[in-house]
């Protein structure tokens, strides 16, 4: 015979407010084979946890319901308690009395009722519980880190560090991502450069990382602790083995009229090309799109010149796989399209002038303008004559917080980068002005409102709140026309160049790798976090986890910050020789298993597969579907389609299931 314990919780005033939780407990002690029922102010209190316990031991209970908020809060805690009083954890079951209760309803009666109906359901269910045993599964100790910007660097060093192996993959020829692009860095004005290439060289030279760049993720599968990765090397037609990095090939090509990706198209590349001097590894690429050899088979200049041969006009792209046991997501960003539309969120600033006038140019370039390594040396000209500007506005909110635009969220990084901005253009030129354009300041951080305000008040920089309503060209000037909106003024101002604070968006390549991670996306494509309070590292595939701009803008700090966090989340997983998980699993009966493989096909996690029963002899009597449990993630697709109705989902059985849909109608 079943003996329930029920435990109500006031949650503070959160339940308590609008659930009588003392009539509740009341009632609930009437219910058949509830032997004890209490309610107490903060159930989830260690005073709660140990009534629990007590009352475990005392009335010799064999299930417990807790009714309090929702189980993705304290269920683990719970089932902590009725562990230590001897109780398999899996007897413990959560009535969602918050959630789905106090905090819909404001008719204290109507709610009351509710939350009984609720304990009723889980009294049902947890009578026909059995005891379970959590699930083990070997834990491959090797991590994937996919990208390799400040972020994907600090969370393969710190995994690194913690002793283990990791695979850390980069599309592009050189680690380093956007911020090897800048200049210096808020709010401390750092040489960019100077504090990235040490973790750059520490990530290609350290002997716990493997690295992989100029290279993709072609294929994902397996589960947590055991995913099978194929990469995809892209051809370099270079043998990195053999090339020494000398440069001979680079300086001796003939085409060099090839606009730099690195310099965002201000500066000229050749066709066999190191991205920047500091890239690492510093190996070069061949651009096939350019390469004369490759469009006429002419010229082959590097292949003659190369003492090392190290020149491969014949390599193809070749495929690595790699088994690990968890995967760090940290593929960065892509700037706002500011020229034209490229898809229907993004619509473009075409009244900026951008891509129309040579001397519009965006946040990125004007920092490959002030940069040492630029197309300029760091010395400050306008794109379209070579003059040093003595005028520059600077519009912020390019492509951010604009429902016109189809982009509402706010970039985060603007307001800082800006003020950045003027403060090199002073630096640059002593006697120039800068005017910046705003909507509100929005600088939260650790000395950000300061270096705002240092801006404004040392560097002279002019702030107007207020939008840009045109920008037009007339006797080589930017003539720009906005409002101050606190003079209530209309303002024109004559400029030599425009800055525009463009907004931070996803990689345009982010879906199909976040469907072959089967990971989930918001509207703008960023990467979805499993809780963005409790869990916003993690994602809800389990072992896959999430750092930096991919998963929403951020700065640098903070990308850092989410890397290390997620490197931790890694050691953590990797620490046990073996991973526990719940064991809410499909199960096959595979006496009446008919082999229709409706199962197989319906699996969004492919996780049955089928299964050979033979006789002593050894024959093939019969062929059945089997759950891998460890891919297994408990979504009842399976029983659901099932036609012999030969599967049932541990702890959601069909038994339990009916039994919860009845007591409501007791």
């Amino acid at each position: 015979m079943a003996r329930i314990g029920v435990f109500v919780c006031h949650c503070g005033e959160n339940i308590g407010r609008t659930v009588d939780c003392a009539a509740v407990a009341k009632r609930a002690a009437l219910l058949r084979d509830v032997v004890y029922a209490v309610d107490y102010k903060y159930m989830c209190s260690d005073p709660g946890q140990n009534m629990i316990k007590d009352a475990i031991k005392e009335h010799n209970l064999s299930g417990v319901v807790v009714a309090s908020c929702s189980p993705l809060m304290h269920e683990k805690t719970f089932r902590r308690t009725v562990t230590e009083a001897g109780m398999n954890p899996f007897l413990c079951e959560i009535a969602n009395i918050r959630e789905h209760c106090s905090w819909v309803h404001e008719d204290k009666p109507v709610a009351t009722e509710k939350a009984l109906d609720l304990i009723r359901v889980m009294v049902e269910k947890v009578k026909r519980d059995i005891p379970l045993d959590p699930i083990r599964i070997p834990v491959t100790k090797k991590a994937l880190v996919i990208g390799g910007g400040i972020a994907g660097i600090q969370a393969a060093l710190d995994i690194a560090e913690g002793g283990k192996e990791v695979i850390l993959v980069e599309k592009s020829p050189s680690i380093g991502g956007h911020m090897a692009q800048l200049s210096e860095t808020f709010p401390t004005l750092d040489c960019s450069q100077c504090i990235l290439t040490p973790k750059m060289v520490s990530a290609n030279t350290h002997k716990n990382i493997k690295l992989y760049t100029y290279s993709e993720i072609e294929k994902v599968s397996g589960y947590i602790g055991n995913f099978n990765v194929t990469i995809r090397k892209k051809a370099r037609y270079i043998d990195e083995t053999l090339c020494t990095g000398c440069g001979i090939c680079q300086e001796k090509c003939p085409q060099k009229k090839i606009p730099s990706e690195f310099n965002e198209g201000l500066g000229m590349r050749k066709a066999i090309y190191v991205p920047f001097p500091q890239a690492v590894p510093n190996k070069p690429v061949i651009d096939r799109e350019h390469c004369t050899k490759f469009i006429n088979g002419k010229c082959g200049l590097c292949e003659k010149i190369c003492g090392r041969k190290a020149v491969r006009f014949d390599q193809t792209d070749s495929f690595v796989n790699e088994e690990v046991g968890a995967i760090v997501v940290a593929t960065g960003y892509d700037l706002y399209t500011i020229d034209k539309k490229t898809d229907e969120t993004l619509k473009g600033y075409g009244e900026y002038g951008y891509g129309k006038y040579p001397d519009v140019v965006s946040g990125l370039q004007f920092e490959r303008l002030v940069s040492a390594s630029g197309p300029t040396y760091g010395e400050l000209k306008r794109p379209s004559d070579g003059k040093v500007p003595e005028t520059i506005v600077f519009i912020q909110c390019v492509g951010s917080r604009d429902e016109a635009k189809g982009v509402s969220y706010c970039s985060k990084i603007c307001c800082m980068y800006t003020a950045k901005h003027t403060m090199l253009y002073k630096h640059k030129v002593h006697n120039g002005q800068a005017f910046v354009f705003y909507m509100d300041i929005r600088a939260g951080g650790k000395n950000y409102d300061e270096f705002v305000r240092r801006a404004i008040e040392e560097d002279g920089a002019v702030y107007l709140r207020g939008r840009v309503s045109k920008i037009s060209e007339e006797n080589g000037k930017l003539i720009v026309k906005g409002a101050d909106t606190l003079s209530g003024a209309q303002v024109e101002i004559s400029a030599d160049m425009v800055v525009l604070a463009t907004a931070i968006s996803a990689q345009p390549d982010i879906v199909p790798l976040a469907q072959k991670l089967g990971v989930g996306y918001d509207q703008y494509h960023f990467l979805s976090e499993a809780h963005p309070k409790l869990r916003p590292v993690e994602t809800n595939s389990a072992g896959i986890f999430l750092a930096g701009a991919c998963q929403a803008p951020k700065d640098i700090p903070e990308a850092v910050a989410q890397a290390s966090a997620a490197a931790s989340k890694v050691l953590g997983l990797f620490s046990s020789l073996e991973l526990e998980r719940e064991p809410y699993v499909a199960k096959v009966n595979e006496s009446t298993c008919v082999d229709c493989e409706f199962c197989l096909t319906a699996c969004p996690y492919n996780a049955i597969e089928r299964k050979e029963i033979k006789n002593r002899k050894g024959e093939v009597i019969k062929v059945v579907s089997h759950v891998n449990e460890g891919k297994c993630q408990g979504c009842g697709t399976c029983v659901s389609i099932c036609r012999s109705k030969s599967i049932d989902l541990a702890g959601f059985t069909d038994e339990q299931v009916y039994s919860q849909i009845n007591a409501l109608f007791v």
